[in-house]
């Protein structure tokens, strides 16, 4: 016969462990309590894309496994410029992409998704986006859609691959510039090129095959990874033109409904996503411009001040005519230039 205190202890041993598993099994359910999937902007294997893969793991860790996050690649599950929506009707929880892809819905995605000609650097768009007033109008605009905005970053300024060298502004004259729809797009027709609205996975094949002369697209490591300066052998760096918003937004739905602490999670690890990728970015260009110059046939032009100011003059211009499409454009167009004026900017 077992002794009674053998038999007491072995059964307090057994119930220990049926609770240890039982508590394994909640804390399994409750990490799969938020699973989401996020499409960006990029193809896979793109620095960006890698980039928010790791911002995807870090927000795992952050939140000790409760938040789950899936990246996936333009197209993947909706074409580039349907992702609002998709995010809106729960097709995907989220998305990390520019804004200016939906400016058919509104032109005030536009002026806060890409302000061409406005910011010289990166970190002056992240400072008025974070501390001057954008975050806060970019939800007012976006919040009707049923998405809401966790936090801004950009990629910095982009490179210009181009097939011939554009040393003026007047060397845009009928280029045949891939340029998405809204600003950008207008502000390259009042310059004299002639855009052509194609995604970013049709770049490539675009230049290679002759249906545009030019890219407005990405940063310079980028475009000389994918191979685009056989084609473009002039790129133009530093860029002249744009720098875009990389927005990281969720279904408001499930915003709203997130506990503070991962309301909290969330918008540090984007702020962080915002400065690690201005970092690496400018990191990879300084390698990948080290390369290219290696190279007896590709040049790369620095388009010389007096000209860069001649497109922002057009830019500004342009920055006027869009303030007057409606309120919205107008209140952003207001504090843009509060604080670049504030900033001695403008």
């Amino acid at each position: 016969m077992f002794d009674s205190a053998f038999v007491r202890a072995a059964g307090l041993a057994a119930g220990v462990a049926v609770t240890a598993a039982m508590g394994l099994t909640a804390s399994a359910v409750a990490a799969a309590e938020y699973d989401w999937k996020f499409q960006t902007s990029e193809t896979a294997g793109e620095p960006q894309y890698k980039l928010k893969q790791q911002w995807a793991d870090s927000v795992n860790v952050m939140s000790g496994g409760r938040i789950k996050i899936e990246i996936l690649p333009t197209g993947a599950v909706v074409p580039h410029n349907q992702t609002l929506d998709a995010v809106a009707a729960g097709i995907l929880q989220g998305h990390m992409t520019d804004p200016s892809y939906f400016s058919g819905k509104d032109p005030a995605f536009s002026m806060l998704g890409n302000l061409v000609g406005a910011w010289g650097d990166p970190l002056e768009f992240l400072e008025y986006m974070k501390h001057g007033g954008g975050e806060a109008l970019y939800n007012e605009l976006v919040n009707p859609y049923g998405v809401h905005l966790i936090g801004a970053a950009a990629t910095g300024l982009e490179s210009f691959p181009s097939k011939r060298p554009i040393r003026s502004v007047a060397d845009l004259k009928g280029l045949k510039v891939r340029a998405p729809e809204g600003m950008v797009y207008d502000i390259f027709t009042k310059a004299g090129a002639a855009p052509v609205n194609l995604p970013g996975s049709e770049v490539y094949t675009g230049l290679e095959k002759g249906v545009i002369d030019a890219a407005d697209y990405t940063v310079f490591a980028t475009n000389h990874a994918q191979g685009m300066h056989k084609f473009a052998r002039y790129p133009s760096y530093p860029g002249f033109h744009s720098l875009p918003m990389a927005s990281v937004e969720l279904n408001k739905r499930i915003w709203d409904g997130l506990p503070p602490d991962l309301k909290a999670i969330l918008k540090t690890s984007v702020d962080t996503l915002a400065y690690t990728m201005v970092f690496e970015l400018k990191k990879n260009d300084i390698k990948a411009l080290e390369e290219a110059r290696k190279d007896p046939n590709i040049e790369i032009v620095d388009l010389p001040a007096e000209e860069r100011k001649k497109f922002r003059n057009i830019a500004k211009e342009e920055w006027k005519n869009w303030a007057k499409r409606n309120a919205m454009t107008q209140k952003i167009y207001d504090s843009v230039t509060v604080f670049l004026t504030e900033r001695d900017l403008m």
